[in-house]
């Protein structure tokens, strides 16, 4: 079984391989950098959800007064994101408990279902303003145009602050992304409906209400869908976006002594933590296993950012069982 120098200089592939194996030390200091963003938003979804709640009353109040079907739907919309920020903070809550012997994982996969509740209330949300205004075109009335300007002009600086305190942490986390989308769109619907009381009093349109409301649901279910792919491609264990799977088994091949790599399996445990577990075959004599295993698990915390690497070293004969489909507990002798 000897002659495995298929990893001769650089077919390092997205692993920058240092061949020379005296610095497998740098293991120990591959745990460093959790960075568990999520845990410092708690102030700003407190400061979020206060902020919308209360332009959602007022937003509603105002909507009934001037009988605009444009803010009433984008008062319903901000409760809607109101409960949205309440799951993604409690996702991110549920994603801090500590495991134990019922969940081994914890709650971490919460934030993924927190992102994919929060797309379907998202479309769904954007299905009954849709709905309403197609109703708007049939049957127009007018609109209180002065007071819908003001109100949804407050409605943009609220959701631009709200979204704001989510932007840092958007691209580590699909949470706080779902989060940070939901505030945005809410800001774009706010400036639509600004636009339309103006148009509607410039040019006294009563299909211009309807219209906008029309154009501002279309965007928003662009804009989610995404989300709505991704979060559901994760529960089901798929491999996460950023992650190039080829990439990962050619740099575990290309490590000095390993042989084969087989049940190779990556997905996500939470919106930002990763999982790796895979078997390694390995040639009976090799001098390091551990410092092999070491090696292995860190350059996979440093090259993809895997944390939770779980690697079965196997001889060459206990890899032939396995492949005969054997239950790989009696290793032939």
């Amino acid at each position: 079984m000897g002659g495995h120098h298929h990893h001769s200089h650089d077919d390092h592939h997205d692993c920058d391989h240092h061949h020379d194996h005296g610095h497998h030390g740098h293991g120990s200091h591959g745990h460093g950098h959790h960075h568990h963003a999520p845990a410092s938003f708690g102030r700003a979804f407190a400061i979020g959800i206060l902020l919308n709640i209360a332009f959602v009353s007022v937003e509603a109040f105002y909507g009934w007064k001037s009988s605009s079907l444009a803010l009433l739907a984008d008062a319903g919309h901000n409760l809607g994101d109101v409960g949205g920020l309440l799951l993604a903070w409690a996702a991110i809550a549920a994603g801090n408990r500590q495991p134990d012997n019922r969940h081994t994982y914890g709650w971490r996969r919460g934030s993924i279902l927190a992102g994919f509740i929060n797309a379907v209330l998202l479309l769904g949300a954007m299905g009954f303003l849709l709905w309403e205004a197609i109703q708007r075109f049939q049957s127009p009335q007018p609109v209180g145009g002065v007071t819908v300007m003001v109100v949804a002009a407050i409605g943009v600086v609220i959701n631009g602050l709200t979204a704001m305190l989510f932007m840092r942490g958007s691209h580590d986390d699909i949470n706080i992304r779902g989060a940070f989308l939901h505030m945005a769109a809410d800001a774009l619907v706010s400036v639509g409906v600004v636009l339309a009381g103006a148009l509607y009093l410039w040019q006294g349109w009563h299909w211009i209400d309807p219209l906008v409301s029309i154009i501002i649901a279309l965007v928003i279910v662009w804009g989610t869908w995404s989300l709505f792919r991704q979060s559901l491609h994760l529960l089901f264990d798929g491999v996460p976006e950023q992650i190039n799977l080829p990439a990962v088994r050619q740099c575990l091949m290309a490590i000095e002594g390993v042989a084969d790599v087989h049940d190779l399996h990556v997905w996500a445990l939470g919106s930002s933590e990763l999982a790796l577990t895979a078997h390694l075959v390995v040639a009976d004599n090799h001098p390091d296993r551990e410092g092999l295993l070491q090696f292995a698990i860190a350059e996979m915390q440093e090259d993809f950012g895997i944390r939770h690497v779980t690697l079965q070293l196997e001889s060459t004969d206990f890899a032939r069982q396995c492949a005969l489909g054997s239950t790989c507990l009696h290793p032939t002798a």
